[in-house]
């Protein structure tokens, strides 16, 4: 095991834990449940996750964790989806804390069924394609992937974390926060998909003729 690496994924998913953590329980909420269930499967899998890339792929592990975006209007959607985050999980905690909207534990628990669904689906794409980057970029003897979840849509890892995102403030049983992210990641998903295409037909031999094979994004038949 590489110890560095190992030091720097800790710090890193410790970091994660406590800042969500203080997002989503504000003075008075710690018995929210939906906060610490969403917690629960947030983690656990994230960290289990960690640990398989930390001795079976530590270059995917290395190259996850030191992403940087380069291009600034990748910067900048970066920037916007992280003050996404803020603003839903502060006001999930607050919508539970005062009991503005609260959703149905069935429409919850329905929402936790996706969102682990969403997890396999994430988990996948990364076995599927070791060239995946958190940065837009073409890596050293990168080359275009079309099979499994690749031959049915362009970008299957955004199809995921559209799935997760979306499901990320039912669990927490927020409707005021779905409707934020709504309608603030689908344009984001989108402006970054154009500038990673962009990017890859430049660069990437035969991307143009994926993209002539593959017709659709995210959705099948929808987008």
């Amino acid at each position: 095991m590489n110890k560095e690496l190992f030091i720097k994924a800790m710090s890193k998913f410790i970091l994660g834990v406590l800042l969500v953590a203080l997002l989503l329980f504000p003075t008075g909420t710690l018995h929210y449940w939906h906060g610490w269930v969403f917690m629960t499967i947030l983690f656990v899998p994230m960290f289990i996750a960690g640990m398989i890339m930390m001795f079976y792929n530590p270059v995917l592990l290395e190259k996850r964790l030191n992403a940087k975006e380069k291009e600034m209007e990748q910067k900048q959607v970066v920037a916007f989806s992280g003050l996404m985050f803020l603003i839903s999980f502060i006001l999930a905690g607050f919508n539970y804390r005062w009991n503005w909207f609260i959703l149905p534990n069935g429409l919850v628990w329905i929402s936790v069924i996706i969102f682990l669904l969403s997890y396999l689906m994430y988990a996948e794409v990364l076995r599927e394609n070791t060239f995946l980057s958190r940065t837009i970029e073409i890596q050293d003897n990168q080359k275009v992937i079309d099979t499994g979840l690749y031959s049915i849509v362009r970008h299957p890892m955004y199809s995921s974390t559209l799935l997760l995102f979306l499901s990320m403030p039912l669990v927490l049983g927020s409707p005021i926060s779905f409707l934020i992210i709504l309608l603030s990641y689908i344009p984001l998903i989108n402006k970054r998909m154009n500038n990673e295409e962009k990017v890859l037909k430049e660069g990437l031999n035969g991307y143009m003729e994926y993209q002539k094979k593959v017709k659709y994004k995210v959705i099948p038949f929808i987008w």
